[in-house]
């Protein structure tokens, strides 16, 4: 749907209006048509007429009519998702138990049980507020404990998030950077993992529009120039292919389609390598009409065509056939060298296949009914139930580990009997002997991977076979946290510490009765809790077990006065350190930190740092976060910390924007690569020093096999100045990339 188109139209007259919402409902029930059984047309036509009744006074940030939104939704639910009727009815309601005067107990009544518990579901992810954690990774696992229950929620969560994207253009800037942090940080690898590519794609897009505009402008630039040159080589490329299969009797569509943005400026990013440089710009995607019985083996007669005609690379195959991911996800992946030196990415997948790497998660069960396999994405499911049920873990915690274990992409390893496990990328020895049995996770001591001895911190690699290597005096220490990934392994390496812990503080418990008895004083809730606080302790399990470890040694007891059989800590004698709130913001030491303009509740100009991961200068697009103990620190949007902290810190996020002063330089840094020619650095620093009147700080240069490679170090007043000076640098003759630092190597 174009959305864009839409929202130009939010000064319409109320006749026309209604129109417009009359038109997107048809066109609603249009694509919903195969799916309706009797009856389903009049309860489609309830939830519209009970959302748009409930929504009527509502109006977008763009000004059109509420109810248009809901109606988007349902239709990405039922078009780019592949979800039903009831799916639907959801999806129109989504946002009325939240927002308006529409209870559940009306939605049960007039849909009964299993609509009102989904809508309770989104509803639920809605309304979350924790004031002692982020509001966003709290959010975040409720969604996942609705997704358990019914994964139509997050299914349906999901669409809302990806038409609220497309039509970020009304929101206010904090808001657009946060919602794209988010998405970028949760939910694109959220779509990605119920393998909805497309929406994790768009996703992606949309999210780099916003926080990464400039870039994305020019990518979206130069694919658009190239476009004509593109469509006729993937031509050229497609037409001995389709000879081949034509010639072997397969039924077949093939398709060519562009990289997206997002995936391209990573690629630039991971190889350093310039967009012209991005080898596979293009995929080509082979769809084979083949028989269930047949799939594998046409698939395979396919691969075999492709590199007949053209050179693969041995590296880049990927066989999603024999083992397909945990989403359902199958196909054959290869790269081949095309004409003109061109690499391309062929995918082969069937009809069935390719409705699943479309519409993930509804195709998967589409497919799953009548079969009684349990597949991968249940015991993916049951994963995370496992995770979900540990309710000690902070939800910050929770976020970080549930990224790394559940949205990472997966290694497949082997048991010695030759059984297939599923772990995410980066998985340990240990890791595998926890996904084992948590007794064999305990007691491991080392592992053999292809028979070769290696230790529990050793990085698995898909194919691998592992035998693990146990021993009963072996326990779990502290330091393995360091090197386990999955959310299995650290929950349960903790509560072993917790048990050890407990086990050395039952000591301490007896030590202090002792300690109290002899002074009088009664081993009560009331004492414990006076010493926890004198003591400045988390909890009575920790007094307990510093005694036992004799970091406490229990000789201020002397201090404390007796009254009956209770204990009273003495007063202090010198004051407590005053803690500043983390609103107060410190003012910075350094010079080169000059004013911002914060757009918040007051506009006037405060003092603030610079964070040291990015290095902002006067030009860039940033925002303030709010620290505790340091004050306002100031980040690039695209620094690489950016996404994690709008994600999950939105409330401490603030809008900044630079004021214009010529006064103050400020420390950045460029990597410079060239040919290694006589005079090239007297060039550079010519331009630099003599021309621009720049500053140097530090210029270090390494000359290997013809090549520099020179990092220098320089004082400027704004991005303007930069940008000016990484213009002229690349016009010096033989100088290849000129780049600025991201990273705290200024």
């Amino acid at each position: 749907m174009d959305t864009d188109v839409r929202i130009s139209k939010y000064n319409l007259s109320e006749e026309e209006e209604k129109k417009e919402i009359v038109r997107q409902y048809r066109a609603l029930l249009r694509c919903l048509k195969p799916k309706l059984k009797p009856g389903d047309r009049e309860l489609v036509r309830l939830a519209f007429e009970m959302a748009a009744d409930a929504h009527k006074t509502m109006r977008r940030k763009s000004g059109e009519p509420y109810i248009l939104h809901p109606l988007a939704v349902a239709r990405i639910c039922v078009e780019e998702i592949g979800l039903g009727v009831r799916s639907t009815i959801c999806a129109l309601l989504h946002d009325t138990v939240e927002d308006t005067d529409l209870t559940l107990d009306d939605v049960e009544r007039e849909f009964g049980n299993e609509i009102a518990r989904i809508i309770d579901g989104l509803t639920k992810i809605s309304t979350v507020v924790d004031t002692n954690t982020t509001q966003q990774a709290e959010n975040f696992k409720k969604i996942l404990l609705t997704l358990t229950d019914d994964p139509r929620v997050i299914l349906i969560k999901l669409a809302d998030r990806l038409h609220n994207m497309r039509t970020l253009d009304s929101m206010k800037r904090e808001k657009q950077l946060k919602i794209s942090s988010e998405t970028v940080y949760v939910y694109a690898p959220l779509a990605h993992r119920m393998g909805l590519y497309n929406i994790k794609t768009e996703m992606e897009d949309l999210a780099m529009k916003y926080l990464e505009s400039d870039t994305y402008r020019d990518l979206a630039k130069k694919l658009a120039e190239t476009k004509r040159e593109r469509t006729r080589y993937i031509n050229e490329f497609i037409k001995p292919i389709k000879d081949g299969l034509e010639k072997a009797g397969l039924n077949f569509e093939v398709y060519g389609r562009p990289k997206s943005i997002h995936s391209i400026w990573n690629k630039m990013k991971k190889k350093g390598v310039a967009f012209e440089e991005v080898y596979d710009l293009f995929a080509i995607r082979l769809i084979l009409d083949a028989p269930p019985e047949r799939e594998k083996e046409d698939c395979w007669k396919a691969y075999s065509l492709v590199t007949d005609m053209y050179t693969p690379s041995p590296e880049r195959l990927r066989d999603w056939l024999s083992n397909p991911k945990s989403n359902g996800y199958e196909a054959l992946h290869t790269t081949v060298m095309g004409p003109q030196g061109k690499w391309v990415e062929v995918q082969i997948r069937t009809k069935r296949m390719n409705e699943i790497a479309e519409k993930g998660l509804a195709a998967h069960w589409k497919y799953k009914e009548g079969t009684n396999d349990e597949s991968r994405f249940d015991k993916w499911f049951s994963q995370i139930r496992e995770a979900l049920s540990n309710q000690d873990m902070s939800s910050i915690d929770f976020l970080q580990d549930f990224k790394t274990s559940f949205l990472a992409e997966e290694i497949y390893v082997y048991t010695p009997k030759g059984d297939v496990k599923m772990l995410p990328i980066g998985a340990t020895a240990l890791d595998f002997a926890f996904s084992v049995h948590s007794a064999i996770g305990s007691k491991c001591i080392g592992a053999k991977v292809n028979h070769k001895l290696v230790p529990i911190s050793h990085k698995l690699r898909s194919g691998d076979q592992i035998e693990i290597i146990t021993s009963n005096k072996q326990k779990p220490s502290e330091d393995w946290l360091n090197f386990v990934v999955t959310t299995k392994a650290k929950s349960k390496i903790k509560d072993a510490l917790k048990e050890e812990k407990r086990k050395i503080a039952d000591e301490g418990k007896y030590i202090l009765q002792r300690k109290l008895e002899g002074l009088g004083a009664a081993m009560n809730q009331h004492n414990i809790d006076e010493l926890t606080n004198f003591y400045k302790l988390p909890s009575q399990l920790d007094l307990f077990y510093n005694i036992s470890i004799r970091i406490i040694d229990l000789k201020e007891l002397k201090d404390f006065h007796v009254i009956g059989d209770k204990l009273m800590a003495p007063k202090p004698q010198r004051p407590e350190p005053e803690i500043k709130p983390d609103h107060e913001l410190t003012r910075p030491s350094s010079k080169k930190d000059a004013e911002l303009i914060i757009f918040g509740e007051s506009s006037d100009k405060i003092m603030y740092t610079l964070a040291n991961c990015c290095k902002p200068i006067p030009g860039d697009d940033v925002f303030g976060f709010v620290s505790t103990g340091k004050g306002l620190i100031i980040h690039r949007t695209t620094c690489p910390n950016a996404a994690r902290l709008m994600a999950n810190f939105g409330h401490r996020i603030v809008k900044t924007k630079w004021a214009k002063n010529k006064e103050i330089s400020f420390l950045t840094g460029l990597k410079i690569v060239g040919l290694d020619d006589v005079g090239v650095i007297h060039k550079i620093t010519n331009l630099v020093s003599g021309e621009l009147k720049i500053n140097i700080a530090a210029l270090t240069v390494e000359a290997k096999d013809g090549l520099f490679e020179g990092n220098i170090k320089l004082f400027v007043h704004d991005k303007e100045e930069l940008d000016e000076l990484v213009i002229r640098l690349k016009q010096l003759s033989g100088i290849e990339s000129v780049e600025r630092y991201d990273t705290e190597s200024v």
